[in-house]
């Protein structure tokens, strides 16, 4: 391996700090616009994602959806908002202080949860109603990522979100 390679790998291992997570929230009704249950913790298994969620198992790489609390606070400036409530982004987890957009295709932990990103959570129609005209567009680029659960567990606010060096066998 060419040493560029090698130190690019290594510089997409580096984190200077660890995350946090900031609230936490699953969709229990049968339909997308439901309201969510805003939690202090939330259970997550390897074959459902999070317990009680209506998405429970239905899409493997989208068993959860996180998104970052300095995009939150960047997009609505954009829309020249004080705040913005994260329920109206309809995503399970905010997280702060660490990139989430670099977990994308590699693993992590939050609390006992290990997770690997997926993809990319792009925003929906839906942004636009709820956080009014260009809303869809000031997420763009900023609307978090989607996961597959590795190993499940218990995720509570203030838990520590670690990038995870070593693979994680698939669950089966």
């Amino acid at each position: 391996m060419k040493a560029e390679q090698m130190e690019m790998k290594q510089l997409l291992k580096n984190f200077a700090f660890n995350g946090k997570v900031e609230w936490l929230s699953y969709r229990p009704g049968p339909t997308s616009r439901g309201p969510l249950k805003i939690v202090d913790t939330i259970d997550v298994t390897e074959q459902k994602g999070i317990v009680g969620d209506r998405y429970k198992g239905t899409s493997r790489n989208r068993q959860v959806t996180l998104i970052q609390a300095e995009h939150i606070e960047a997009f609505a400036k954009m829309l020249h908002k004080e705040s913005i409530d994260p329920a109206l982004l309809r995503r399970n987890i905010v997280v702060s202080g660490i990139n989430l957009l670099a977990f994308h295709d590699s693993t992590f932990q939050i609390g006992e949860v290990v997770l690997k990103g997926t993809g990319y959570c792009h925003p929906c129609s839906q942004m636009e109603e709820n956080l009014g005209l260009g809303g869809y567009n000031a997420m763009r680029g900023h609307g978090g990522i989607t996961c597959t659960v590795m190993k499940g567990g218990k995720i509570k606010i203030g838990d520590e979100v670690s990038p995870v060096q070593e693979p994680i066998p698939q669950p089966s």
